[in-house]
């Protein structure tokens, strides 16, 4: 339901999926696991509605805003108040916590876990087993075990996935997904509420780094529509340096961004922190007083020190070893393979042959992929890190790698070895031209493609149960299961541990290390990118909306390991680039020292000085944000000081009577 007070419009924002009912299912006295089911929901307050769709039952969950709250409660959710602190939700202390900007009480990603703890924690609370019968089968429900877990086990249970809101998805589609005239601009506060606080990142990210690809387009179509003749050896270096300078200043402003938007949206996102120090809070819990509390603290003060010490280097080791196990495959079988490909494309003549080396290298590289990427997903799984958004990091990093070798050794081959500009500037205009094109022609078609073919089978699986029926009808698809029918926002590796994103960042940074890091050989890249990424703007929109399911949503607040890897490629770029000129420079390939490669040298080191000292001269978020997190702080110290002295008062006044007392 809608967080706002007043409404009473019921919007259901999650389906269970469960198979149609058969005509035999046994004793009709004996009692239905669905229909348990849904009686339980409805005891815990969620509202329930049934639907039967073609081929399976949809039951679709709505909550009121109390039963949210007390979950919220339950879950000790951690909000703003109007003083400023972040305080553990309290349902009926409602009005004592600050709502979002369209009147809600809870975003998204808090409803969705609010809904998980609901349904997933109905339990068996009586003494004995309780038997369900489903399709002639029975099944028991033993004491303490969770229900909807039971029956997914079962195979009862398909699926949970949460439910699109019509009015709201109409609304941003209008706004957002088809508004082409606004080009960067976007509706990102209502993308958070919808959506939750990752894909709004995301959106924002794409949109400031389009705006702020203006620039280098603009100074890439200069230099390849102007002549500058025997100057052209002084104009590409300072295209580099303006290149670098641009690079490095967005993303220091890009953090300024960042750190705003999660001030606007009430987030504190203390990366790690709740991770590092859950042990010593599950030991602080299970204190009675602060009294004790420093008694207990001081004691287990080394036993506590040893165990963080032994989890960081255990992890620290699994994470080496698991690195040294993708870097050695990448040496050993992908670069080989791809220094073939690149060696062969060089020296082959035929346009057709070359056609078709390069349509076998496509499939073979897409199951060399696959497969790193499944190993890599083996590989974070035993690496015992912190949480989801650890291990998420992990894996990013490790398929980076793959997608490295495969996307740039062949470009560093005509690059560098053959020194073929030519051929280079060839690479670069079919990668970011025809790849662009046909991966967004492929992202936003097969999920359509895949929706409309699910929803034709079930139509036809229909038509054949109904022949010879004399009551059958046609029956239209209920919105449910059109939704269910779509395809999940899932990456292509690893959807355990990441969504669709993965692929959508994956394909920029892609994207940003080809431009930058061949900047001097081909600047009229940047303004094919610009124009890629204002119609992937819309095109990710219309993805999200139309063709997609409503995403699980997820609460990462940056964008993780993806901002180490664009400043990584910012420092290759800054080598690549600079031998690109020693080539232009030196097209003899004497390679004597002279004063031009001196100075090419020099330039190197100074953008390297650039690329560090900017890092410090910009702050990483506004001056705004800075002070009222720091007064936030502030209050909150003083609150729980004076609080804990109170408290340690009390105590020392009931020891003193107690020891007076005997």
């Amino acid at each position: 339901m809608s967080g706002n007070e007043g409404e009473e419009e019921i919007v259901f924002e999650i389906g269970v999926v469960v198979p149609k009912k058969g005509e035999n299912q046994g004793d009709e006295s004996s009692l239905d696991c669905v229909d348990v089911l849904v009686d339980e929901f409805k005891k815990r307050g969620l509202i329930v509605e049934r639907v039967l769709g073609l081929q399976n039952e949809f039951i679709k969950l709505a909550a009121p805003l109390e039963i949210l709250g007390k979950a919220a409660a339950e879950l000790q959710f951690r909000k703003q108040t109007h003083i400023g602190m972040d305080l553990p939700f309290e349902w009926d202390e409602v009005e004592a916590f600050v709502r979002q900007p369209d009147g809600s009480l809870f975003t998204w990603c808090e409803r969705f876990r609010c809904y998980n703890h609901i349904i997933y924690w109905i339990v068996n609370t009586g003494k004995s087993v309780v038997e369900l019968k489903y399709d002639c089968r029975e099944i028991n429900w033993i004491p303490g075990e969770p229900l909807l877990r039971k029956l997914e086990s079962e195979g009862v249970v398909k699926e949970v996935f949460p439910l699109h809101d019509e009015n709201k998805r109409k609304k941003l589609l209008r706004s957002w997904a088809l508004n082409w005239w606004d080009f960067t601009t976007q509706p990102i506060d209502e993308i958070y509420l919808y959506y939750g606080v990752k894909i709004a990142i995301y959106f924002a990210f794409l949109g400031k780094y389009t705006r702020w690809m203006l620039f280098p387009a603009t100074l890439g179509l200069t230099m390849q529509l102007v002549d500058f003749g025997s100057m052209q050896l002084l104009v590409l270096p300072f295209f580099f340096i303006c290149l670098i300078s641009w690079a490095v200043l967005f993303f220091q402003f890009w953090k300024r961004k960042n750190s705003a938007l999660l001030a606007r949206w009430q987030i504190n996102h203390l990366a790690g922190a709740e991770s590092e120090y859950k042990f010593f809070q599950m030991e602080q819990s299970s204190l009675q007083s602060p009294a004790e509390l420093m008694k207990k603290r001081g004691a287990d003060k080394m036993k506590e020190k040893a165990f963080f010490q032994r989890e960081e280097w255990f992890r620290w080791l699994m994470r080496f070893r698991n690195d040294a196990v993708i870097i050695l495959s990448i040496i050993c079988l992908q670069l080989p393979f791809e220094l073939a490909y690149a060696h062969l494309y060089e020296v082959i003549g035929s346009d057709f042959l070359k056609f078709c080396l390069t349509a076998v290298y496509l499939l073979a590289i897409q199951s060399f992929t696959r497969m790193g990427g499944k190993i890599s997903v083996k590989l974070v799984k035993c690496e015992n890190n912190e949480n989801v958004e650890y291990r998420a990091r992990s894996l990013v990093y490790k398929v980076f790698g793959l997608y490295f070798m495969q996307s740039y050794i062949g470009i560093f081959y005509h690059a560098l070895l053959h020194r073929n500009l030519m051929t280079l500037r060839q690479v670069l205009i079919q990668r970011l031209i025809m790849y662009e094109v046909l991966e967004n022609l492929m992202e936003n078609s097969i999920p359509y493609l895949t929706y409309s073919f699910k929803k034709f089978r079930a139509i036809r699986n229909k038509r054949k149960r109904e022949q010879g029926s004399s009551t059958g009808k046609g029956q239209t698809i209920p919105r449910v299961e059109k939704e269910y029918l779509k395809p999940a926002y899932a990456a292509s590796i690893g959807r355990e541990l990441e969504d669709g994103l993965f692929d959508d960042f994956l394909e920029l940074v892609l994207q940003f290390g080809m431009i930058m890091m061949f900047a001097c050989a081909f600047p009229l890249a940047f303004a094919f990118a610009t124009l890629n990424n204002l119609t992937e703007i819309r095109t990710d929109a219309l993805k999200l909306l139309a063709m997609m399911r409503r995403p699980t949503p997820r609460a990462d607040a940056t964008i993780g390991a993806w901002l180490n890897i664009f400043q990584f490629l910012i420092v290759m770029s800054i080598c690549t680039n600079s031998i690109l000129l020693v080539c232009l420079y030196d097209q003899d390939g004497k390679w004597k020292v002279s004063p031009g490669l001196a100075a090419i040298l020099i330039m190197e080191h100074v953008l390297l000085f650039i690329k560090f000292g900017f890092s410090r001269i910009v702050p990483e978020e506004p001056a705004w944000v800075r002070a009222a997190r720091m007064k936030n702080a502030a209050q909150a110290a003083d609150m729980c000081s004076k609080q804990l002295l109170r408290s340690i008062s009390g105590d020392e006044k009931i020891f003193s009577q107690m020891k007076k007392s005997t």
